[in-house]
C-alpha cells in the first residue's frame, strides 16, 4: 500500500460533509440508546458529548475519546460515525465521546477554528471558546480509566500512536499496533515528530508543566486520567484507509 502522494505542504487528501457527519453520528447514536448533551453552541454549528451507560455495572470502566478537532483530518469524525454506527463496544465500558470538537474547521479544510486558534495547543490557560466550554464540561465529569483520541498526521509514513502512562499500567500500545498493521500501514521510523519512537510507538517522557501549549492530552492526564492514547492515522492515504485504522485502534485498545 503506498502513500497517494498528495499531501507536500499539508493536507491536501479527502475533505468530508461535516453536517451529513454530524447528522448521522447524532442518528446511530439516538438509535443505540446515546444521551447527547451539548457544551458550546455558536457559528452554526453545537460541540456535544455523547454518553452511554455501560450494562456490566460490576466492572465498570469510564472510557472517554474524542476527535475532530483539527478541521483538516476528516478521519475522525467518519472514525466516529463508523464506531456509533457498529455498536460494538464491551459491556462494561461507561462511554463518553466528543465526536467532533472543532466542526467549523472541516468547513475549509483547516487545522483552527473560525479564529484561527489551534485548539489543540491551548489547554493549559484557554482562551478559545470551544476549549473553555469543553474544559467546563470535564470539570464536571468523573476520571476516566482511558482516553482515546483520533488524529491524522498528513506528513506521516504511516499509523502511529502516543501514549501517555506516567504510572505504568498494563499497556495496550502493542496490541493496538499489532492489529493496526493488518489494515494500514505502520510508521517504523525511530523518530516521529522529532521523538524516539519504535514500532509505531511514542512514549515521550514530557512533564507538562514544562510546556506552556497544552493538547487536549495534558490537560486529562493532568486531571482526568492516568492513561491516555493519541492514534494518529496518515492521511497520505485514502481515507477509508485511515478510517478502518483507526477503528481497529480503537476496537483494540477497548477490547
Amino acid at each position: 500500500m503506498e502513500r497517494l502522494g498528495k499531501n507536500i505542504d499539508g493536507y491536501r487528501g479527502e475533505t468530508i460533509d461535516i453536517r451529513a457527519v454530524l447528522a448521522g453520528i447524532r442518528l446511530a447514536a439516538q438509535q443505540h440508546g446515546w444521551i447527547s448533551e451539548i457544551f458550546y453552541d455558536a457559528g452554526g454549528f453545537s460541540l456535544a458529548v455523547l454518553h452511554r451507560d455501560c450494562r456490566d455495572t460490576t466492572h465498570r470502566k469510564r472510557i472517554y475519546l474524542s476527535a475532530g478537532i483539527h478541521g483538516d483530518e476528516p478521519a475522525g469524525p467518519v472514525t466516529a460515525l463508523k464506531l456509533l454506527q457498529e455498536n460494538r463496544w464491551p459491556e462494561n465500558l461507561e462511554l463518553y465521546f466528543c465526536p467532533c470538537l472543532n466542526p467549523f474547521g472541516f468547513t475549509v479544510n483547516t487545522r483552527a477554528n473560525v479564529k484561527g486558534i489551534d485548539l489543540n495547543r491551548g489547554y493549559l490557560n484557554p482562551v478559545a471558546e470551544e476549549v473553555l466550554a469543553h474544559v467546563a464540561w470535564l470539570e464536571r465529569q468523573p476520571q476516566f480509566d482511558l482516553c482515546l483520541l483520533l488524529h491524522e498526521d498528513w506528513e506521516s509514513q504511516g499509523f502511529y500512536l502516543y501514549e501517555t502512562n506516567p504510572d505504568a499500567r498494563p499497556s495496550v500500545a502493542e496490541k493496538v499496533i499489532e492489529a493496526v498493521e493488518k489494515v494500514c500501514p505502520i510508521d517504523r521510523a525511530e523518530l516521529i515528530e522529532g521523538r524516539p519512537a519504535k514500532n509505531g510507538i511514542l512514549r515521550p517522557n514530557v512533564d507538562p508543566r514544562s510546556r506552556p501549549d497544552w493538547p487536549e492530552t495534558f490537560y486529562l492526564i493532568t486531571h482526568k486520567t492516568r492513561q491516555s492514547y493519541t492514534f494518529e492515522a496518515p492521511s497520505d492515504f485514502p481515507l477509508q484507509v485511515r478510517v478502518n485504522a483507526l477503528v481497529t485502534a480503537v476496537n483494540a485498545a477497548l477490547s
